[in-house]
């Protein structure tokens, strides 16, 4: 299976490969700002081809992530941990959004008090996620 997507000016393309149907949800105050809301995303690893590079810039917004977006438009393209090289894609990117499945949400001691999630998911804090994400120090 695979999906595509693009951002708002067509100018970055993207191709998922393999059968990535679990969307996660980020509450940070970093997400937030960035997104105007949670950010939401396919995990698809290393499963990602991407079409139009050179229109991509990225952010190191801490020592192990890179946020990425399209320099002509500005749309949001994927978070991405330096480490291991993972994408987290932007589940707004995606053409065609059927099947998908919110399994998680991250950081939901900061979510504002101003909206609610109804859907059944897996939850983590900041401290949680961070004590199981964040690399060792070796």
């Amino acid at each position: 299976m695979s999906r595509t997507g693009k951002c708002l000016c067509g100018s970055v393309e993207v191709k998922i490969t393999g059968d990535h149907n679990d969307v996660g949800m980020c509450h940070c105050e970093m997400c937030r700002r960035w997104t105007s809301g949670p950010m939401m995303v396919v995990h698809v690893g290393a499963d990602l081809e991407i079409n139009g590079k050179e229109h991509i810039t990225a952010f190191s917004s801490s020592d192990w992530g890179e946020r990425a977006f399209c320099k002509k438009c500005g749309t949001n393209l994927y978070y991405r941990l330096l480490q291991s090289g993972e994408y987290m894609l932007s589940v707004g990117l995606l053409d065609d959004q059927t099947g998908l499945n919110l399994i998680n949400q991250i950081f939901v001691d900061e979510q504002p008090d101003f909206y609610e999630i109804s859907n059944e998911t897996n939850k983590m804090t900041g401290a949680q996620v961070f004590a199981h994400y964040a690399p060792k120090e070796e």
